[in-house]
């Protein structure tokens, strides 16, 4: 994916836009290609948008796509369906299913066997427009996302309407319960307690987060957690968030001292264990949520997947349970 890095120079004195800055130094983009590839840009390691007005020493990280598709097409790719109505579809999502099309994976996403299971059309693409009209066309009906290699549910919006209805309680999750399942590498000191952190970019690896306190940088994170079964040198944790950041859950768990079991970015070298080849053991099991036409919460689960019995199974037999 390419990668744009440039510091402003010390000496530099105007008042000028981010995207107009960029389109005049040599190598730069111009506004057009900004707009329609962007997939990332930070300015001293916060997102900003091309608005965003720059001064001497900033530090500036671009990250975009060439090959954005014209459309967005159907795809006849099998889904787990929990319920579905008139306005919504909940769907237990599969690890590995990329929930919207994004840089390195246009096709193959939640976003394309939703428009096949609706019977829809392919989605023409913007090229010209605001950062997140363009991106708002791409994810038809999204209105939260997991991880790809994050199972469990999500729930979707058929119309406009109630993807307005379902994305404001989102934006509040006091109104909603999420509530995932995750098996653990070690044991929190606590056997239950509330993690709150700043979540900011990991500054040695943009592709990492991590968590910080006494600090404004970054985004208020929220998770609540409870262990409920150790084994040896295991946890299986039950989680809720109460807000949705990107890999809020994995890094609040690395942050406990308590990796998720699998996490290629976050997790422990499991190397020579009975658990090397495992995949990330995060689970999106339970959410509560209003939806239009019934006036009180429904309450929907996601069966546990398979990869988490075959664990389970292992640490049962390996260990014994102490809670």
């Amino acid at each position: 994916m390419p990668y744009f890095s440039i510091k402003v120079p010390s000496d530099f004195s105007a008042s000028v836009r981010l995207d107009k800055y960029i389109a005049t130094i040599p190598n730069g983009m111009n506004r057009s290609k900004l707009k329609s590839g962007v997939t990332s840009i930070l300015l001293n390691g916060k997102k900003v948008k091309l608005s965003t007005k720059v001064s001497a020493g900033d530090q500036i990280d671009i990250e975009w796509e060439d090959s954005i598709p014209e459309n967005i097409d159907p795809e006849n790719i099998p889904l787990d369906i929990i319920y579905e109505d008139e306005n919504v579809t909940v769907v237990n999502k599969s690890q590995g299913m990329v929930t919207h099309p994004a840089c390195g994976n246009w096709t193959g996403t939640l976003v394309n066997a939703l428009l096949f299971h609706w019977g829809k059309n392919s989605i023409p693409q913007l090229s010209e427009g605001s950062e997140s009209e363009m991106l708002a066309q791409r994810r038809p009906g999204i209105v939260h996302r997991l991880d790809k290699d994050t199972s469990g549910i999500i729930i979707t919006a058929k119309n406009r309407d109630t993807e307005e209805f379902l994305h404001t309680q989102f934006q509040n999750h006091r109104c909603l319960t999420k509530e995932y399942i995750a098996i653990c590498c070690g044991h929190p000191k606590k056997l239950a307690g509330k993690i709150e952190t700043q979540i900011i970019r990991d500054p040695r690896d943009r592709k990492r987060f991590k968590a910080v306190t006494d600090t404004t940088e970054g985004k208020y994170a929220c998770t609540i957690y409870k262990c409920f079964a150790t084994y040896g040198p295991f946890s299986l944790m039950r989680v809720r968030i109460k807000t949705g950041r990107t890999h809020q859950i994995r890094v609040h768990m690395k942050y406990l001292g308590c990796p998720i079991m699998g996490d290629p970015i976050y997790g422990n070298d499991l190397k020579g264990s009975d658990f090397e080849s495992a995949t990330l053991m995060l689970h999106s099991y339970l959410l509560k949520i209003k939806i239009p036409g019934n006036p009180e919460r429904m309450t929907f689960k996601a069966r546990v997947p398979r990869r988490f019995k075959k664990v389970l199974r292992t640490l049962h037999n390996k260990f014994n349970r102490t809670r």
